[in-house]
């Protein structure tokens, strides 16, 4: 008995001790258990009562409102400097002009303000404001791929002059959306779907009429003035990157839909025989698609280098959107019934394509003033890149050469036009009293000798009245 009893209390000591020791382990939570060395934790926050509704303060004006007895510029200093540029004979017998304060509205000066003009590359003021009201400044242009007919995948072109070959760039512009991209993400569906061989189609169908304005010059392609305006291209159709103005391809569709056949083959698609033209089906299955910088973007590229096929191309969107063939005619009616409905007065106002690049359109000074007036109005926000868009004198695009030695280099945006005996300049200035004023200059019958002594005549009167206290 006494050594049952000696067992039996070994093993009660033992158990104590494994108790002891699933304590200890407990305590210093090495396992499950109730103990813990840890410090308590506080008490919990209390959940957070929203407030209840109160009055809004009344807020703070940022600017006092403007005062309607302030003095508006005087009209004798401005019309003595646009007398001074009518009679300059640098710019020829035919000069439209006017001065106008921006704020006011006031015409400071003028000069045959409302005959028709041949109005150059000011011209693309029209296209862009039409497209920012019609379109939108966030709209974006898609390049799609869709199943078409027998399997084959048809490349539907959106008006999109500015892809890249490759990736696109979600910085730029030009190049912003790319056929590499458009191409990996149909070959993704393709494989998902067990496709594995297709032939290509490419629709350009969105856009009507021809490709080049019988207004042209045949040599516009070829000095790269201009390219076919397409539903779809690869930079601008551009044969050159290392030269500002490339020679343009002939057929940018073809060589688009030949730029998608081969990246789909890169992507492990077999691609049977060449692209051909032919048209989706209305309800055809999307496959997959890329879009373009937005609208503001690209009305911002076409005004800072005056590109006139990207102007064309938006023409024409703006002719689409208002269900208008997407040709010139089309293009070029639908700009200016944009800007009438804006309020600008369009009488006498005729366009032979979008850009200013024919010489058949007309524009008079006072069209091109109301316009500015329209973009610089704080009533019209989604026209501010128009404004802010256009180049900056001595700074970016069509006036960084212009105005170096001036001191109205950064005071100045405007937008340039450019053709044989022609010379014109639209834009805003800043006075020396610090006020906005609009002006409009176009001069359409200059003397032969290229640009230079009409620009310089007109970039000489804008310096002048940025250096005017014009009060």
């Amino acid at each position: 008995m006494a050594r049952v009893a000696r067992v039996m209390g070994v093993g009660a000591l033992v158990v104590v001790l494994a108790a002891g020791g699933y304590g200890v382990a407990d305590a210093y939570d090495v396992v499950p258990g109730v103990l813990t060395l840890d410090p308590v934790p506080p008490a919990p926050r209390p959940f957070p009562r929203a407030p209840g509704a109160v009055v809004a303060p009344d807020l703070a004006e940022a600017l006092a409102p403007l005062d309607p007895a302030a003095p508006v510029p005087a009209t004798a200093p401005v019309a003595a400097l646009a007398g001074e540029l009518v009679a300059d004979a640098r710019l020829g017998p035919s000069v439209g002009l006017v001065v106008a304060d921006q704020l006011t509205g006031q015409v400071l000066a003028e000069h045959d303000a409302v005959t028709a003009k041949i109005p150059a590359s000011t011209a693309k003021l029209v296209t862009a404001v039409a497209a920012l009201s019609a379109l939108g400044p966030e709209a974006t242009v898609a390049t799609r791929a869709v199943r078409g007919a027998d399997g084959a995948v048809v490349l539907v072109g959106g008006g999109d002059m500015l892809l890249a070959a490759g990736a696109g760039d979600p910085g730029a512009v030009n190049g912003h959306a790319g056929l590499g991209d458009l191409a990996r993400a149909t070959a993704r569906e393709l494989t998902l779907a067990g496709t594995t061989s297709v032939r290509v189609g490419v629709d350009d169908s969105l856009f009507s009429g021809p490709a080049l304005s019988p207004a042209w010059d045949p040599s516009h392609l070829a000095n790269g003035f201009t390219a076919p305006v397409t539903a779809l291209a690869v930079d601008i159709a551009k044969l050159r990157t290392d030269v500002e103005y490339s020679p343009r391809q002939t057929d940018p569709v073809g060589s688009a839909a030949r730029t998608f056949a081969q990246a789909l083959a890169a992507e492990g698609i077999t691609v049977e025989g060449e692209p051909v033209r032919s048209t989706a089906p209305a309800d055809a299955l999307p496959l997959a698609e890329v879009r373009s910088a937005p609208m503001r973007e690209i009305v911002d590229y076409f005004l800072h280098t005056s590109d006139n096929a990207i102007t064309e191309m938006v023409g024409r969107l703006v002719a689409v959107d208002a269900g208008l063939p997407g040709s010139f005619d089309g293009a070029t009616q639908a700009v200016l019934a944009q800007v009438r409905a804006l309020g600008v007065d369009t009488t006498g106002a005729h366009l032979s394509d979008c850009s200013g690049l024919a010489d058949g359109s007309g524009l008079s000074a006072r069209l091109l003033i109301d316009l500015l007036r329209v973009v610089t109005d704080p009533a019209h926000p989604e026209l501010r890149a128009v404004a802010v868009g256009m180049p900056i004198a001595g700074y970016s695009g069509t006036l960084a050469d212009r105005y170096l030695r001036s001191g109205a280099a950064g005071q100045v945006r405007a937008k340039t036009g450019s053709l044989a005996g022609v010379t014109s300049l639209a834009g805003t200035v800043l006075d020396a009293d610090g006020r906005a004023l609009l002006f409009a200059v176009v001069a359409d019958a200059t003397p032969p000798g290229g640009q230079g002594a009409p620009r310089t005549a007109i970039d000489a009167f804008v310096s002048r009245l940025a250096s005017c206290g014009c009060r």
